[in-house]
């Protein structure tokens, strides 16, 4: 299969690159990455997201030309999705999609089926952008700096910095070659997890007085809702690894973050030390992700969401 999509690469003219809502740093650099390579080749190519480039992630290469909506649609002969498990995770943007003649998935989360013809899926990779990297070098495509720097930073932000158990030898030495070719290891980390806006930590501290810390069950968790966001001056881009923070409690196993969506409805990321499957957890309310990190979707007020992801972790155990 990656000969046919090396080929559909080599004769396409017109791409269309999208990823899931809600972008973290995997989609948003793997997407930028691949535009780069794209329009390196001499392709056209557009970047095409639903939601608003995450602020931490705006000062990397080509970010500036990712846009919301496209004209003539029909123009683009050849779609990649990446990072994405099912087609319906691209939002509104799948309305773009049903006139592409050939669509290309590339995406590491294990509940992902394959749900267009030409996909390159591994759930043991460590990031898409590690899928990418491996493809750039199978295509023997000029690894530029901008694409170094992007495919670095979809590596680094999906490893949690290279700590997580995805983190295996092919990880390092892409990333190796990555800062060899140009990636800037202490920039990009600095840009990403170093240029917080006070916004954010006024959120993250009205989070923590949420904490909950449960070691018989080895599960801690925060708690952001509107009324958090609205006091903190804040926005949901600003949740943005906090999930992380009741993991680094001693004893704790797994980690979960409650954001209110809607009234009603929260959203809940899941995340292990390893020990716990939390895709699992995730899948039986609908949800998907990683073996360690993973999120869904549950309708309910907060005690009783909380209540049957307790419920749900206790019987994984």
């Amino acid at each position: 299969m990656i000969e046919e999509i090396k080929a559909a690469i080599h004769a396409g003219k017109n791409f269309f690159i999208t990823s899931h809502v809600r972008l973290d740093g995997d989609a948003l650099e793997s997407e930028l990455a691949l535009y780069l390579m794209l329009k390196g080749m001499g392709k056209r190519a557009v970047v095409c997201n639903q939601d608003a480039t995450p602020e931490q992630y705006r000062f990397l290469p080509a970010a500036e030309h990712i846009v919301h909506g496209v004209e003539n649609a029909h123009d683009y002969d050849t779609g990649f999705l990446l990072d994405c498990s099912e087609a319906q995770r691209v939002g509104n943007v799948s309305t773009y999609l049903s006139g592409i003649k050939t669509l290309i998935n590339i995406d590491h989360h294990v509940s992902n089926g394959g749900f267009t013809r030409l996909r390159i899926l591994d759930p043991q990779a460590s990031s898409t952008g590690e899928l990418l990297f491996r493809l750039m070098k199978q295509m023997n495509v000029v690894m530029t700096p901008e694409i170094c720097t992007n495919l670095f930073a979809a590596i680094l932000t999906d490893t949690g910095g290279f700590r997580y158990s995805n983190t295996g030898r092919d990880t390092f030495r892409a990333a190796g070659d990555l800062v060899e070719g140009g990636a800037d290891p202490q920039w990009i980390s600095e840009n990403i997890y170093q240029s917080d806006s006070p916004a954010k930590l006024r959120l993250l501290a009205a989070a923590m007085e949420t904490i909950e810390i449960d070691m018989q069950n080895r599960i801690a968790s925060m708690t952001v809702t509107f009324e958090h966001l609205r006091r903190a001056g804040a926005t949901m881009d600003h949740t943005e690894g906090f999930v992380e923070v009741p993991r680094t409690v001693r004893g704790i196993d797994i980690s979960v973050l409650y954001t209110q969506m809607e009234e009603g409805k929260f959203k809940v990321s899941l995340r292990s030390k390893g020990s716990v499957n939390v895709e699992k957890i995730a899948g039986r309310f609908g949800g998907g992700g990683h073996i360690n990190a993973a999120a869904c979707r549950i309708s309910g007020d907060i005690d009783t969401v909380k209540a049957r992801i307790y419920q749900a972790v206790r019987e994984s155990l």
